[in-house]
């Protein structure tokens, strides 16, 4: 939603400026990190706000470390997010994805960039054009993800914040 994006870009512009802050880390809510934008909007004749993709550039070009603590789902605009970050920790039963395809959308936050160069041109086409959710053990054998933890996703991408 256009509040979470606006959300997303003041918090990480603050974090950003804020000489205490030594990382930062990014987290869903109940359980899931992200299904993405809200398709619905799609529709609309203007929208206003924060765009997906200049915030995802944002997270990418943050000199801070930015670890996504993925849990539930990160599909879409999610996934994209995500792959803005510098490190990804997801739980065990998390499932990532790109999805639009199967409505005849293509990621349009800069995924199809992304994720190529994270784990490659033939797993990230497969992806991309199948529109597949991948489990979290997949997602690090790919390089998806930096690490898949049974406990809690958060105080993992913490510890790794910390960490890096």
């Amino acid at each position: 939603s256009p509040s979470v994006l606006q959300a997303l870009e003041d918090g990480l512009k603050k974090a950003d400026a804020d000489p205490s802050v030594k990382a930062v880390m990014i987290c869903g809510e109940n359980g899931k990190f992200s299904a993405g934008a809200d398709i619905r909007g799609f529709s609309s004749p203007k929208r206003h706000g924060a765009a997906l993709g200049p915030i995802v550039s944002l997270i990418e070009r943050t000199e801070k470390p930015v670890v996504a603590a993925i849990e539930g789902i990160a599909l879409g605009g999610g996934l994209e997010v995500a792959l803005g970050c510098h490190y990804r920790v997801a739980h065990v039963k998390a499932r990532m994805g790109l999805p639009e395809v199967t409505i005849g959308l293509l990621p349009g936050a800069e995924g199809t960039q992304r994720l190529p160069r994270l784990i490659g041109v033939p797993a990230a086409l497969e992806i991309i054009t199948t529109g597949r959710h991948v489990p979290a053990a997949e997602a690090l054998k790919l390089g998806l993800v930096d690490e898949v933890v049974e406990g809690n996703t958060v105080e993992a991408a913490i510890r790794l914040a910390n960490k890096v």
